[in-house]
């Protein structure tokens, strides 16, 4: 998906900053494709991807784990185990920590697989985020029960997964990677 700079910009997030976040003044104007600044204080704001994590989880028969959706954005859709790094967590704790929270199972070391960026729409505002994704086997089922912002939980087989039930592009890509592996 090639889009031109212009295409981008009218896209991109920092639009949506109209103050300074430092000082208040609304002369928070565009420093480069990246940033804001203000004319008046100098603060200059970089606007980055968040991070996120979501795991590939797989049963003794080979089945992936799926979540339905139990919140917006996109509720109702299939989904992944994950969610959003936190402040002062490696995408490691973040994907154990997201999979219990959903899940109720305990993980342990995930293997990093690839990332892809994401845009999450969420209260009328796009965060984009790059999103990690890790393989992780599970020996262990007890426990196992949707909760967080899982609203049901199940394997499939690879054979009956359908990437356009998944709500959010970067999941439908990663498994539409993991069906074409």
């Amino acid at each position: 998906m090639t889009r031109n700079l212009q295409e981008l910009n009218k896209l991109h997030p920092l639009i949506s900053f109209k103050y300074c976040p430092q000082c208040g003044s609304n002369r928070f104007v565009e420093n480069n494709f990246k940033s804001n600044r203000c004319e008046d204080c100098g603060f200059v704001y970089y606007f980055n991807s968040s991070a996120a994590v979501a795991a590939f989880i797989t049963n003794s028969e080979g089945e992936l784990l799926v979540v339905r959706r139990a919140k917006e954005p996109v509720k109702g859709t299939l989904d992944l185990p994950g969610g959003f790094v936190d402040l002062y967590e490696t995408a490691e704790e973040a994907v154990i920590r997201e999979v219990r929270e959903e899940t109720g199972l305990l993980i342990r070391n995930p293997q990093y697989l690839f990332s892809l960026p994401n845009i999450y729409t969420y209260s009328k505002f796009d965060v984009h985020t790059i999103d990690l994704f890790y393989k992780c086997r599970i020996t262990d089922l007890t426990g196992l029960q949707a909760d967080d912002d899982a609203a049901e939980l199940y394997f499939l087989p690879k054979k009956e997964i359908q990437p356009e039930l998944f709500g959010l592009n970067s999941i439908r890509k990663a498994i539409e990677g993991y069906l074409n592996a």
